[in-house]
């Protein structure tokens, strides 16, 4: 019995140690070599690797993802209405470039450059990239003007894609054009600073530009990839009209001075009109006037 307890017992440690050799047998061990970029194998691997044994296998380059197309994916998860505006866009071509500087301040789903530029339809600059035509930035000296329509026809227009609250961190010195310009007094439609004087989003300012300048058919089309897009010219398409028909940037000045100091006069009077008691229907005053009152009226009308 001892024997055949001690025959049992060596013929399972047996089919134990096996098992633990087939396994490590299906172990693949690689060892990369830095020089050549390459992986070399030459360990045990398992039975479907056995003909790599010894040999040198290139590895798996690394695809490197783009800025651009970074936001583009971003879009495609995010924004579901950029299909449905991707046959419209070859049917209408902007003739100039249109680019932006890109500070990545905002939210890559709520920037309207990004949007922008997920449809191709903006081009973004790196810092200290040169533009050749008209950038709209706080750092101008002079107003757009109709008077700018030739730089935009031939070189394009660019716009600083950066946070309100965060301009004094903004390098503008490293966004170099030879025609800076500054947007005149305008009000906000973006769903983030709607109703506010000033506060543009990118495709509000390349819009407003081209529209001063006299491009209305290309800012239309920019602001026609946005839902709230029709609510920026409802709100200053008075403004616009004036500013497209001045001659010059100091003209601008004077329009857009005139605007707010009638906008500023009729605050005025409003604020010193005295509240007085509001009526719902003239049945209301007809009920209340007295009979010896009415009766004349009555009879003069007669007359």
């Amino acid at each position: 019995m001892c024997n055949e307890k001690l025959e049992a017992r060596r013929s399972n440690l047996q089919r134990q140690g096996q098992k633990q050799r087939d396994s490590a047998e299906d172990i693949d061990i690689s060892i990369f070599s830095p020089r050549n970029n390459r992986v070399c194998i030459n360990r045990k691997m398992s039975s479907r690797s056995k003909k790599y044994k010894g040999k040198i296998v290139d590895r798996r380059k690394r695809r490197s993802v783009g800025k651009e197309e970074k936001y583009r994916q971003e879009g495609d998860r995010s924004d579901p209405s950029d299909s449905e505006d991707a046959g419209a866009e070859e049917a209408f071509k902007v003739s100039f470039p249109v680019a932006m500087w890109d500070l990545e301040h905002c939210d890559p789903k709520k920037c309207s450059g990004r949007k922008l530029s997920r449809h191709g339809l903006v081009e973004t600059l790196r810092l200290g990239t040169r533009f050749p035509g008209l950038v709209v930035t706080p750092v101008g000296e002079k107003c757009v003007s109709p008077l700018d329509k030739h730089i935009v026809g031939e070189h394009g227009c660019a716009v600083v894609d950066c946070s309100w609250a965060r301009l004094d961190d903004t390098p503008f010195a490293r966004m170099r054009t030879p025609y800076p310009r500054l947007l005149p007094f305008l009000v906000a439609a973006n769903p983030i600073n709607y109703g506010k004087p000033c506060q543009l989003s990118c495709v509000e300012a390349i819009a407003a530009t081209l529209i001063i300048t006299g491009f209305p058919e290309e800012a239309a089309y920019y602001l026609g990839k946005f839902s709230w897009g029709h609510s920026f010219m409802e709100l200053n398409s008075e403004l616009l009209e004036k500013y497209a028909l001045c001659v010059d940037s100091e003209e601008v000045i004077r329009v857009q001075n005139k605007f707010l100091a009638d906008a500023r006069t009729e605050k005025s009077q409003r604020s010193s009109e005295p509240d007085l008691p509001h009526y719902d229907s003239e049945s209301e005053e007809e009920t209340e006037t007295p009979k010896s009152v009415a009766e004349p009226i009555l009879v003069a009308e007669g007359k």
